[in-house]
């Protein structure tokens, strides 16, 4: 059933399949979840102290407005996962979804493998450590970023701040009447650097 699992508190699911769970587990907190199987939009909206280990998720706007969440050794495909966020680490898991991560603050990704366009915008305290970025474009948008990637990066538009490091990054869109291009440092080969977007020119 959808809309299932609504502002409870102390929850623990184990073990189980979820066929229809849009808009299930919505004002939650203290919610544990292992080794579970769902599908549906809008899964886990405003829960708090949210711990998750082996969710295999197929649904759009996962996770909206949420606080205090661990994630473990999951596959989200998610578009705008995290949206709203704050306080969120994801262990070992793999997200593709466009828009991944806006809007958030506090959002750590350790040894994740993530695909996404216009992924990771508009964060305020976003970590990768030893995560790889699969054709992901457009990444970082006005975000302040403390990247280390273990692969290429397709293209990085506008950070506000911080560091990013990677093996090479496609396309660099840097415009300076946005943001300050010395707050960032980037550790990267770079193919091709622009002023300003293609859409713009």
């Amino acid at each position: 059933a959808p809309k299932n699992f609504r502002r409870c508190n102390g929850l623990q699911l184990e073990g189980i399949e979820l066929p229809n769970a849009s808009e299930t587990l919505w004002d939650c907190h203290d919610v544990s979840l292992v080794n579970v199987k769902a599908a549906g939009d809008y899964f886990f909206m405003n829960s708090s102290k949210v711990t998750v280990d082996g969710l295999q998720l197929d649904g759009n706007y996962s996770f909206d407005g949420g606080s205090d969440i661990v994630v473990r050794n999951s596959r989200l495909i998610s578009k705008d996962a995290f949206w709203n966020c704050k306080n969120v680490t994801v262990y070992d898991s793999y997200i593709n979804g466009e828009y991944l991560g806006w809007n958030s603050s506090n959002l750590t990704f350790i040894n994740c493998t993530i695909e996404s366009c216009q992924g990771m915008c508009y964060i305020n305290n976003l970590k990768l450590q030893n995560c790889k970025l699969l054709n992901t474009t457009l990444a970082f948008e006005y975000s302040s970023v403390d990247a280390v990637v273990d692969s290429d990066i397709n293209s990085v538009f506008n950070p506000s701040s911080g560091s990013i490091s990677c093996g090479r990054i496609g396309e660099l869109i840097i415009e300076k009447s946005l943001v300050d291009p010395d707050k960032t440092v980037i550790r990267a080969s770079v193919d091709k650097r622009l002023d300003k977007p293609e859409w713009k020119a």
